[in-house]
């Protein structure tokens, strides 16, 4: 959209000392020069808006618009969200003292980085607000990425069509066995170690595997590609690994799955378990961040589901060994195998849980207003 001609030299002054700015003071100046010129087009057209129209709240997110919080915003109030302390922690330092109220994505992930020197100084304002998914796009009653809609009531029927497809599409064989599933990016924060052992790991145990992503690095990605050859050979039928970015795969693994891994390093929040149960889809986490909010151990953590108003829903482990990957793995596959009324019970309750936005933005909402109020 062209900017009208008034606001032209105001955005042009404005651009030209965040450009010398960024330049000074941050280390990859030449991309932070685009964020940092985004930031002020956006603060001028808010400041100059032609109804005159001056917002209460401005939300701002990651180091990519940290500079907005200490930048010229008017009146307006400033929230500031971390979706991940693992880039700009120096932006994101800036960000945190400037701005009014700080969320990041899950309560965890919140205490997992208090101590950071971004975080600590600022942590009386700093809260953990668990992200949510579009019960929209992630419907399996309307999805028409499958080959039959289906609800909890009748979870089996759908999800046998969906692993039929699913079985169909990446050439596995029909047998009554489950079938493990990951959609990721194969990077060091989605433990990629604990991928490669899972694989091996379930057709050990005599279940199928699947996976859907790519890695960045092309070292990583030629690691992947020698693992799916090895699969290839000795488990033809039975695992298949897919290097792309391919949505409509992505719903029909989630719903055709029976367990689906996110042995994550570090998990700021994560929404695929979340997507993944919203189809019936039993998940496998590692207990860090947003993971171990959203995931609630069916032998260990009934307790603690109760006192979040929650009940229990998958298997987790701790430590990034393979001992603590087997751990979790085993036990989801020993309960498939062996108690499959329990099974399709477990798979039914954790479709009617919620994850939609629907109680995070209340807090975002109570969280408004307390920076209106300071």
């Amino acid at each position: 959209m062209a900017l009208p001609p008034r606001w032209r030299p105001r955005v042009s002054r404005c651009a030209a000392a965040i450009r010398l700015f960024a330049l000074l003071t941050f280390p990859s100046a030449l991309l932070a020069c685009r964020f940092y010129y985004w930031c002020g087009c956006a603060l001028e057209y808010i400041k100059h808006h032609a109804d005159n129209r001056q917002p209460d709240m401005i939300h701002c997110h990651d180091w990519q618009s940290a500079p907005v919080a200490w930048l010229d915003h008017g009146s307006a109030k400033t929230a500031f969200t971390i979706h991940n302390l693992n880039y700009g922690a120096d932006l994101i330092g800036q960000a945190m003292a400037a701005t009014d109220v700080a969320t990041t994505v899950s309560p965890t992930y919140r205490e997992e980085i208090s101590g950071n020197p971004a975080v600590a100084p600022h942590y009386t304002k700093f809260f953990g607000i668990r992200n949510g998914i579009d019960p929209d796009i992630w419907d399996p009653a309307e999805d028409a990425l499958l080959p039959r809609g289906y609800t909890a009531d009748d979870v089996i029927e759908g999800k046998a069509a969906a692993k039929a497809e699913l079985r169909k599409r990446m050439k596995l064989s029909n047998a009554d066995v489950p079938v493990v599933g990951v959609v990721t990016r194969l990077t060091h924060q989605k433990g990629i170690h604990l991928i490669k052992h899972a694989a091996w790991r379930s057709l050990e145990r005599g279940a199928q595997f699947v996976l859907l992503g790519s890695a960045p690095d092309p070292k990583v990605q030629a690691e992947f590609q020698e693992l799916s050859n090895q699969l290839a050979e000795q488990y033809p039928d039975r695992a298949r690994l897919w290097f792309a970015y391919d949505e409509p795969l992505s719903h029909l693994i989630y719903a055709g799955c029976d367990i689906f891994l996110v042995p994550s390093v570090f998990e700021p929040c994560g929404l695929t378990q979340m997507i993944a149960m919203r189809y019936g889809t039993i998940p496998v986490v590692r207990k860090t961040g947003g993971l171990n909010d959203t995931v609630f151990d069916v032998d260990h953590d009934e307790e603690r589901a109760k006192a979040g108003g929650m009940e229990v829903n998958g298997f987790s482990f701790e430590g990034m060994d393979e001992g603590g990957m087997d751990y979790a793995l085993n036990r989801a596959l020993s309960r498939f195998f062996g108690e499959r009324d329990w099974w399709n019970m477990l798979a039914k309750r954790v479709m009617q849980m919620d994850w939609s936005w629907n109680s995070p933005a209340l807090d975002y909402l109570e969280l408004y207003y307390r920076a209106l109020k300071k």
